[in-house]
């Protein structure tokens, strides 16, 4: 009847459940942002210590010199980084889920439609997917279904490289002898597992 009162009422204020699902994926893309920039500090670390140019770091990381400059002074009061080896063959865990990584991310570009570890790769991508032991065991898991389910269509390296890694993951991890942080070995690797497969190196 059009004297009726209105029975919905409109809301004076968001529930507690309602902010916190609001905020969540804010915070993620937040502390992702933050991880990142992070990141990219140290990767100037480790290049100022492979020698290249500030005018060179800048390039690459889109960055004006006196940003990179800042960057390689504060490193410089820092304590000095050990040497790091690119080679694929080593064994810390951080080293070895980098390669994990790698080697789903190349499975999920080449069978992108049926890659059962496309999402989890695309979550690892945008910061939703840390690497905890579960979520990489989940990982593992779902390269090892996809290795089986595109075995015929799929290189020899592939299965190969899992097979290395998974090796080095079910044995006690052994310490690295650089400083470099996690995040910066399991960049590297990945970026270096990518290019192996690609047969770029």
């Amino acid at each position: 009847m059009a004297g009726e009162e209105n029975t919905h009422q409109i809301p004076e204020a968001l529930t507690e459940e309602q902010a916190e699902r609001l905020l969540a994926g804010m915070n993620e893309v937040i502390r992702a942002g933050e991880e990142m920039r992070k990141l990219r500090t140290e990767m100037i670390r480790l290049f100022a210590g492979f020698g290249w140019t500030q005018e060179r770091i800048a390039q690459l990381t889109d960055m004006s010199q006196p940003a990179v400059s800042k960057q390689v002074t504060k490193c410089r009061k820092g304590d000095p980084q050990l040497p790091m080896g690119l080679s694929l063959n080593q064994y810390d865990a951080p080293w070895l889920e980098g390669r994990l990584w790698g080697l789903a991310e190349e499975i999920s570009e080449t069978f992108d439609d049926t890659a059962r570890c496309t999402r989890y790769v695309n979550a690892i991508a945008r910061g939703k997917k840390r690497f905890t032991p579960q979520n990489v065991d989940e990982l593992r898991r779902l390269v090892e279904e996809d290795l089986r389910r595109h075995q015929a269509e799929m290189p020899g390296s592939y299965q190969d490289a899992y097979d290395e890694i998974s090796r080095g993951l079910d044995i006690p991890a052994k310490v690295t002898t650089t400083t470099a942080s996690a995040s910066v070995r399991r960049t590297l690797a990945r970026q270096i597992q990518c290019d192996q497969l690609r047969g770029d190196v």
